[in-house]
This record gives C-alpha cells, sequence and structure tokens, in this order.
C-alpha cells in the first residue's frame, strides 16, 4: 500500500503552488489530485481564447447560487483542469494592500502580516519591469503590464488624473492608489497559469506524482487523525482510498473545499446530523462567512476606433486567433481589462476602496443567455468595492458529493458595501464626463444611464450585477469563535489536516484574488515544511 507525506486535493491556483514547493525537498512524496484533465486545449493558453471553453462541461465546473431576496440566481464558473481557475481566469494580477495582510494578523493569523506575504510575491515573480525590493524578477510566474497604448487608453488615463487618481507605472506598489495599465499573469503573449508555471517543471520530479480525472469525495479518518482521503465513483472507475502517512491538504477553492469538509464529518453538527453524516468535529464556520465582489458593467459608445469589439467578430476573430498561434501578439493576446485603477470615494477611507477595469469591448447576452460582442465601438468599465464585507455560504446538501450545494452569495447586505457601491457609481460616471475623455464618449448606454437615485444603484447592482469569481473566506484562519483554521492552516479539533486555498482569507483583499492565493500558497508551503523540518 502506497502511503504519501503530503496528498494535495486540487490542482488549481493554491495546489498547483504546493505541489511545486513541498516536492522542491527530494525527501517528500506528494500526491496532487485533480477532477479535471491536462491543460493540453490550445485556448487555455491563448489569454482571450479560453471564452470558447467556458461552455465546456469537462473544463469548467458550474456552481449555481440560490435565488433570495432581489438577488438572483447565478452560474458562477471555476476551472476543471489543472491550474484551475488560473487557467480561465481574467488574468488580472493585483496583491492588494499590505493592510490586508496586516489586518489578518490582528485577527490572529500569526505569520501572516505583510512581511510574509510581500516576501512571498517577490519570491514567486517574474516581473518584466524587475526586482526593486517590492517587485521579483526570479520566480517562476510571469508578470507584465499590458502593452497596447492607445488614444483611448492614454485619454482615460489622463480622465483619472483629473479626477485626481495619480498615473501609476506599477498597480501593485504598497500605496497602490492610481491608475495605469493592467499588470497580468501574462508573458510573450501566453496565459500565466499555475500549471504552466509551478507545476510543468515540478512534474519531472521522481518525488512528485500528479493525477487528473481524480474527483475526491471525503477526508478519511483513523479517529481523529485524517489517514487519507475517498475518491468520488466516476464511469469505469470505482471509489478508492488514498492513503496519507504524512498530511492531507485541501486546495479545491473557496466553493468545493468546505463541502469536501462537510461531507467528511467537519462542519456544524447539526447540519451533518440532518444529512445522516457522522460528525468528526463540530466546526459551525465550515461554509460560513463567503465573501464575494459584486461587479457591475458601465457601458459607453465611444467616437473612437480603438475598441476591440470587432476584432472579436466574424473573420475577423478567425484571423486574429491565426495571428495569436503565429506570433502571440493582437486582442487575443490582451487580458479582460487593459486599464486599471485603485482610488478612494468614501471620505473616513484611508486606503483606496475601490477598484476600476477599463475593458475595451462590450459583450451582452443575447435571448439565448449567449454573449454577444457589440458590433459598434464601445468600452466597459467594472467597478467593485474592495474590501466586501457582505457575507454569503455554501453547504452541502446531501451525503453525495455529486448533489449541488446550496450557495447564498450575500450581495450588499452590509452597509459599508452599499455606501462605497453608490459613491463608486458616480465616480466612474464622473471619471467618463472629464475633459480628457469626454469628446471621445457619445454617450452611457444602458442599463446604467437610467441609475441616478441611490436605491436605483443598489438594486442595480444586486438584480442586474455579476459575480467577480474571487469567492473567499469559507474556511477562515483566526481568532474567530468559529474559525475553522489555526494560523498555519491547520483543520481545528483534527490532527494531519489542512486547508490551503481561497478559503482561508479571514477578510476580502483589496484586489483580484488569484495573486493573494498564489501568495498565500506559498506561504503556507514555508509554514508546512518548517513544521515539518523541527
Amino acid at each position: 500500500m502506497t502511503e504519501w507525506d503530503y496528498i494535495i486535493v486540487g490542482a488549481g491556483s493554491a495546489g498547483c503552488v504546493l505541489a511545486e514547493r513541498l516536492s522542491a525537498n527530494p525527501a517528500n512524496s506528494v500526491l496532487l489530485l485533480e477532477a479535471g484533465p491536462v491543460d493540453k486545449n490550445p485556448f487555455i493558453h491563448m489569454p482571450r481564447g479560453v471564452a470558447k471553453l467556458y461552455s465546456d462541461p469537462a473544463h469548467v465546473w458550474y456552481f449555481q447560487t440560490e435565488a433570495h431576496d432581489d438577488i438572483p440566481s447565478e452560474t458562477w464558473l471555476r476551472g476543471k483542469m489543472l491550474g484551475g481557475s488560473s487557467s480561465i481566469n481574467g488574468m488580472m494580477y493585483f496583491r492588494g494592500q499590505p493592510e490586508d495582510y496586516d489586518g489578518w494578523e490582528a485577527l490572529g493569523a500569526k505569520g501572516w502580516g505583510w512581511d510574509q506575504i510581500g516576501a512571498a510575491f517577490r519570491a514567486m515573480e517574474k516581473h518584466e519591469l524587475g526586482a526593486d525590493g517590492v517587485r521579483g524578477d526570479s520566480g517562476p510566474l510571469g508578470i507584465s503590464v499590458e502593452r497596447e497604448r492607445t488614444p483611448l487608453t492614454e485619454a482615460f488615463i489622463k480622465a483619472g488624473e483629473q479626477m485626481g487618481v495619480p498615473r501609476v507605472d506599477d498597480l501593485n506598489r504598497p500605496k497602490q492608489g492610481g491608475v495605469g495599465y493592467a499588470t497580468r499573469t501574462i508573458r510573450n503573449g501566453r496565459r500565466q497559469s499555475t500549471a504552466q508555471t509551478f507545476l510543468k517543471s515540478a512534474q519531472k520530479r521522481p518525488n512528485l506524482t500528479v493525477k487528473t480525472g481524480v474527483a475526491i469525495d471525503r477526508v478519511l479518518f483513523e479517529g481523529k487523525r485524517a489517514a487519507g482521503v475517498v475518491t468520488s465513483p466516476a464511469p469505469g472507475r470505482a471509489a478508492e482510498t488514498i492513503h496519507a502517512a504524512g498530511e492531507v491538504i485541501i486546495s479545491a477553492g473557496a466553493l468545493m473545499s468546505p463541502q469536501i469538509l462537510q461531507r467528511s464529518g467537519v462542519g456544524s453538527a447539526e447540519h451533518l446530523a440532518g444529512l445522516g453524516i457522522p460528525v468528526v468535529v463540530d466546526s459551525p464556520g465550515v461554509g460560513e462567512h463567503m465573501l464575494e465582489h459584486r461587479l457591475f458593467g458601465m457601458h459607453y459608445g465611444v467616437t473612437v476606433p480603438f475598441s476591440h469589439n470587432r476584432q472579436l467578430r466574424g473573420l475577423r476573430v478567425i484571423g486574429n486567433a491565426l495571428r495569436w498561434f503565429l506570433t502571440r501578439t493582437g486582442p487575443m493576446a490582451v487580458a479582460y481589462g487593459t486599464v486599471g485603477a485603485f482610488a478612494k470615494v468614501l471620505p473616513e477611507s484611508t486606503t483606496p476602496d475601490i477598484e476600476i477595469l477599463f475593458s475595451p469591448v462590450v459583450a451582452t447576452p443575447d435571448a439565448s443567455g449567449q454573449l454577444v460582442v457589440d458590433t459598434a465601438h464601445s468600452v466597459t468599465l467594472f467597478g467593485y468595492p474592495l474590501r466586501s464585507r457582505s457575507e454569503g455560504s455554501i453547504h452541502i446538501t446531501s451525503a453525495d458529493p455529486n448533489a449541488p450545494g446550496r450557495i447564498r452569495a450575500g450581495y450588499l447586505s452590509d452597509p459599508y458595501d452599499c455606501a462605497v457601491t453608490i459613491a463608486m457609481h458616480r465616480f466612474i460616471r464622473k471619471w467618463m464626463e472629464q475633459p480628457a475623455i469626454a469628446a471621445m464618449v457619445s454617450e452611457e448606454r444602458e442599463p446604467s444611464r437610467s441609475l441616478q437615485t441611490d436605491e436605483e444603484i443598489i438594486h442595480a447592482y444586486r438584480t442586474a450585477g455579476q459575480a467577480g469569481y474571487h469567492a473567499c473566506g469559507t474556511c477562515r484562519m483566526g481568532a474567530f469563535d468559529d474559525a475553522v483554521l489555526d494560523e498555519k492552516l491547520r483543520v481545528r479539533g483534527v490532527s494531519g489536516l489542512r486547508v490551503v486555498d481561497g478559503s482561508i482569507m479571514p477578510t476580502m483583499v483589496s484586489a483580484n484574488t488569484n495573486g493573494p492565493i498564489m501568495a498565500s500558497a506559498w506561504r503556507a508551503a514555508e509554514l508546512i515544511l518548517e513544521g515539518r523540518n523541527r
């Protein structure tokens, strides 16, 4: 019977980083399990091309949220392949603010302050702007700055300056505030997923085994010790028990990790007993405190030919795809946002409280729900409050691993989020009225143009907004009464079991979450190896 020092469940943004870091020591035997396939489809690596996979259940997980109050049900996508969601995301690379991580430490996550997390970011980055004490340039993760400069993007940045938001060359400085060309997980025109940057080279090591097409039902316990995992049966494959001599690490993401824990008997005792699941440890915080960013697209018609709409339609999109395959350049090599901004909209805020992304594309759903790119020149501005406080939850509805969980988003239930959202919406509208860009704007379009009152704005964000795909906090660490994890990411009440992914976050970070999740996994590996080496 083979036993592994480390069994990692999930080869996504966190799991691939962990696998690379833990297997760097040849004395460690590491098994990485992924439910999806190998990331060999070429559209994964084409930055804009991955949209072709969004309707492919072989590469994407679909999670349906619950409609409640005036929040409609919506489908959340997550990556189902090596690289996980880093293989299908919008490739925005932002770190968040040092205050985010110092705040984690103040909430009981000792060793997770900016000194440690900033060092993790530097260690993993291969930034094209070079190392300077803040950035890193010798790590595995390729980072670049958007190269496309047009009169329209320059006007947008200048309009930001007229709003009091300074132009910056790097949006990942410790002070964060500013407007500039977005940093992306793209290098030489190719997506930099964790599968390509961390796992690809690590797979050559004899002490790392990667198995795809293996979904996990639950953790196997011997008493209170995690002794391995039990796989979910699949066509042609019976359930299997895989044994761990050391630790099991759940890195299945903020939506799936809490569900695996709950099926394993770690969760609210009352909830689990109602489903007939034997309780290993009563941990009522599992699946609670879910945080998410709420976006809303503001569409603007423009009078200049610098949007990408026409390049992404008809024969032109085919030509641009061929251009990418031959040269790794053109519209298909661009991330989903070309310019980013971090600004303060509430007088009491001491650090930026909103993020804005400028996209040179407008795509809206048709009658069948299929996204259709606009025929005219137009742009989309996405904005959201950075440190969302509104909480949702996710809980299993059955012991069956194939049964969908119950997801409640909880958008804009906290007064702070509402205040920031209203101020942000008016801020963006005023930005687009500045002299530097006003002559290039023909109109603000619906669905945002008619929103005038505070009530109308909040109603629109709740009913017609969209998820940022940044769910986190469902297995949070810290000194909370119902914290699921301690500061070393060990599941409280049991041994040999950790969680490492976006679910660990005690609070929302002031950024897109992919970068912080990778840095968290890098930091987690340090903590795991420190314990092993003592």
